[in-house]
């Protein structure tokens, strides 16, 4: 076999491969315009309203990206590479393009780009820890996001002070650099990606869901998911635009975004380990609690430690909550599950979609994102508080 070769090492380099390709396609190339958006705002090349548009139009690029994974039946390698070297081109295109036009047709292809990137590398690096067994380093997978997330926060605002237009080259760079570094590491010339397979996980946890069952906490979990998706984006698109409004002058909101995405690590690592026999609908209540109050920290206690705080409790479950929400499709449908994680995935990126284009235009009118982030955190408790009920109503009706 070329590439990875077998073994522990092949397991190690397939995992870290994959980890520096989320760190690209999502964390830069997805939410590459969260630190960049306030310098964009300062030099006025645009208003809040239209970086709340330019933001739902990535997400809308990322629904219509997963949605379209089911139909694709490119070998996973030419799609993870072809979307990596697109998105490290889109990104230094939003500093060399200076149209709204332009610019949002770059963040809306950036989002198909992160969406094929994450679901065929994803494909690519489950089956590859499934052939050398080390199923447990999915974790390390999953720590990209963050990683690619605190590389933003850190160096998008650094090089902002040059100018947006040296920020987003810069990243682009980066990316270049990155993806050149793991290029070689997904030349195996072997199978596609599952279609629609995501960030699964080969076993199914959880108590298995009986046929008269399966349909309604199938639905439940469609539904839920979209909950996750509006409200944890907000504050993911906004958060150095709302901590600079509750600390102005202050240097510490340039910090709140990395400090984010450094959560996502230990979580998407923690989430990774959680013992398949614990019921995924109780770890979602969880992710979805720790999360609504992350949210809410940022308007009840709006200062350095409230927002620091904020940041972790919003970033440790982001990862995590995807992961056991995959794991409950596998338990409802186990490897027929494909189907309903595109229904779930695109549940979540309408709450994606919705989330900036509610909460930009209402804080242009007022002010202030107290009433988003306040109606943001409602939608987290309540996705918590109705996954419990229906763990609860199942554990009625499961004979035990």
């Amino acid at each position: 076999m070329s590439g990875i070769g077998q073994g522990r090492r092949g397991a190690w380099r397939a995992a870290l491969a994959c980890m520096v390709t989320l760190a690209v396609a999502m964390g830069l190339g997805r939410f590459a315009f969260t630190p960049m958006l306030p310098i964009m705002l300062h030099e006025g090349k645009l208003q809040l309203e239209a970086g709340g548009v330019l933001a739902s139009l990535n997400y809308l690029g990322y629904f219509l990206g997963a949605v379209s994974c089911a139909a694709i039946g490119i070998k996973a390698k030419t799609m993870v590479r072809g979307g990596l070297a697109a998105t490290a081109v889109l990104l230094v295109g939003m500093g060399v393009l200076h149209s709204f036009t332009s610019w949002g047709i770059l963040r809306a292809a950036a989002g198909v780009m992160s969406a094929w990137v994450f679901v065929f590398a994803s494909g690519w690096g489950l089956r590859r820890l499934a052939e050398t067994n080390s199923p447990a380093l999915a974790g390390v997978i999953y720590t990209g996001p963050g990683i690619g997330i605190a590389m933003t926060g850190l160096l998008g605002g650094a090089l902002g002070r040059w100018g947006s237009e040296i920020g987003w080259i810069g990243l682009g760079l980066l990316a270049v650099v990155l993806v050149a570094a793991i290029w070689r590491v997904f030349d195996d010339g072997e199978l596609p990606a599952a279609a629609g397979s995501a960030a699964t996980p080969a076993a199914a946890a959880g108590t298995p869901a009986s046929a008269a069952s399966a349909r309604s906490d199938a639905v439940w979990l469609v539904a839920l998911y979209g909950l996750a998706g509006f409200g944890y984006i907000i504050t993911a698109t906004f958060l150095p635009v709302i901590a600079r409004q509750a600390l102005p002058g202050s240097p510490w909101p340039d910090f709140f975004w990395p400090l984010f995405g450094l959560a996502i690590i230990p979580g998407a690592l923690i989430g990774a380990r959680a013992p398949l026999h614990w019921d995924n609908r109780l770890l979602l209540a969880a992710a979805y609690a720790l999360q609504a109050l992350g949210v809410l920290l940022s308007v009840a206690w709006p200062t350095i430690a409230g927002f620091a705080l904020g940041s972790l409790l919003l970033g440790m479950p982001f990862t995590a909550i995807t992961l056991f929400a995959m794991r409950d499709a596998r338990r409802l449908r186990g490897n027929a599950a494909a189907g309903l994680i595109g229904y779930a995935t695109a549940s979540y990126g309408v709450g994606q979609i919705i989330g900036p284009l509610f909460a930009a235009p209402l804080a242009q009118r007022t002010g202030s994102f107290q009433v988003p982030l306040l109606v943001a955190a409602a939608a987290l408790a309540l996705g918590a508080a109705l996954f419990a009920v229906v763990w609860s109503k199942s554990r009625r009706i499961t004979p035990v």
